[in-house]
This record gives structure tokens, C-alpha cells and sequence, in this order.
């Protein structure tokens, strides 16, 4: 379906949520909306089928409609892989529990910043983050990534994408304003760019790139290797 939520003028915008009249048309929204999403996805899921071998654990956070685990799975032919996507959403659980059939894939509900969810994470070989850092409020990333480094295998894979802002204030203006003219280019009228901005400028906060690569050292992983960008959207693969 595609993406209408913000087409009508409305006169009160409430924060940003992953309801179900977003469930219904994300695919379309995300598409439309990040830059190199149809890259980033198919790609975190290759490396992470790789690192999985014949019998890892990998746990897709933030799972939404399970795309990447649904690219995990595509990319190994394992039977004793395990894909478990977690999401605070129940629309999006739902949604991704009908969409996935594979047998290795599990979509639980769960809140990805909640430390009874890290401790069923323990000894995982891969974790994903795509595109859910930048929904945490900003003082607990730190303590989030710490407990995951806790939880994870000691030769485990942490794989983030964000959307990210420049350091340089020209740089990321430049940035800013080609993302804006890529969404009209892809069919989004002003009115629909202003009224979504205006929703998720209280819910999504973006750090510099130096910001994660700094925070993922304090949580106690060893190394850190930005392995892509697209304007303002950047993944990196973070190692214990």
C-alpha cells in the first residue's frame, strides 16, 4: 500500500508512532524515505548470514515488518540458523509474523531497551539494529549498548544503521536538503515532508557519525567499521 499518512492538512500533529495505519504502508514509507534503505538491507542481511555459520542466534531489534530477517534467512540455507525479530509494536509483530513463514524465524514483542529482553539475548552471535538508535532518548544509548555487549557472544556482530548528521553545519545542510528534494522526487508533497518532520522531531534524535563510533567504544566493543553512506544515513559493523 502506499504511503498516505501525512497527505491530508492536519491540524494537530501527535508524535510519530508505529501504529498500525503505518504498519500498513512501511514498506512504502521506508522505501521513499531512507536513502540506500534497499541496500543497507540486503546487504546487513548477507553479512549477518555469514557470520551466523551453520548454527547462530542473530536478533533483528527493532525487527518492524521483519525485513531484515527475512534477508538473513535468504542468504543462508542453514536449518539450525534462529532468527528472532523483537519490536515494541504489535502491529508490527503481527504484521511480520504473517509475512514470514520460514520455520527459523521468531517475531516476539518486545521493548529493545528493556534489560529482560538483553538477558534473552545472552551468547548471541549477531544482533541487528537498523534504523532504532535513533528512536532511544539520547541518555540511554550508552547503557543500552553496554548491556547488549554484555549479553553477546565475545565473537559476536553488532550491526547498526542510522540516520546520522554531519559535524560540519554546511556539510549537513547539504545533505539535509538533498534528502528533502530526493523524498519529492519519490512522489511526497511539501505539506506531507513538514507534517512527518513535525511528528518525529521529538521522537527521533540524530547523533554525528563521531558520535557513535565514540559511544560503541565507551559501551565496551573493541571495534568499529563504517562500512557505508548515503547523505545523511550511515551502518556500521561494531565487534566485542
Amino acid at each position: 500500500m502506499q504511503d498516505q499518512v501525512y497527505r491530508k492538512s492536519q491540524s494537530h500533529i501527535v508524535d510519530f508512532a508505529f501504529t498500525a495505519e503505518v504498519a500498513d504502508v512501511f514498506p512504502d514509507m521506508i522505501r521513499r524515505s531512507v536513502p540506500g534503505y534497499e541496500t543497507v538491507i540486503p546487504m546487513t542481511g548477507l553479512i549477518a548470514a555469514r557470520h551466523l555459520g551453520a548454527d547462530g542466534r542473530a536478533f533483528d531489534l527493532g525487527c518492524s515488518l521483519g525485513a531484515t530477517t527475512q534477508a538473513i534467512l535468504s542468504q543462508n540455507d542453514s536449518p539450525h540458523i534462529r532468527v528472532t525479530g523483537m519490536d515494541n509494536s504489535a502491529p508490527m509483530i503481527e504484521r511480520a509474523t504473517e509475512l514470514n513463514q520460514d520455520s527459523r524465524a521468531t517475531f516476539v514483542l518486545a521493548d529493545a531497551q528493556d534489560t529482560a529482553t538483553h538477558a534473552q539475548l545472552e551468547g548471541a552471535n549477531v544482533i541487528l539494529l537498523n534504523f532504532v538508535l535513533q528512536f532511544f532518548e539520547p541518555v540511554t544509548r550508552l547503557d543500552t549498548l553496554r548491556s547488549l555487549r554484555t549479553h553477546m557472544a565475545d565473537d559476536g556482530l553488532l550491526l547498526v544503521s542510522e540516520k546520522v548528521k554531519h559535524s560540519e553545519a554546511s556539510t549537513h545542510a547539504l545533505f539535509d536538503q538533498t534528502h528533502l528534494a530526493w523524498k519529492q522526487a519519490n512522489g511526497y508533497s511539501e505539506l506531507e515532508i513538514s507534517q512527518k518532520r513535525s511528528a518525529l522531531e521529538n521522537v527521533m534524535r540524530v547523533d554525528t557519525i563521531e558520535a557513535h563510533q565514540q559511544r560503541f567504544i565507551e559501551a565496551g566493543f573493541s571495534r568499529v567499521i563504517q562500512w557505508y553512506q548515503c547523505m545523511n544515513w550511515a551502518s556500521f559493523l561494531v565487534y566485542p
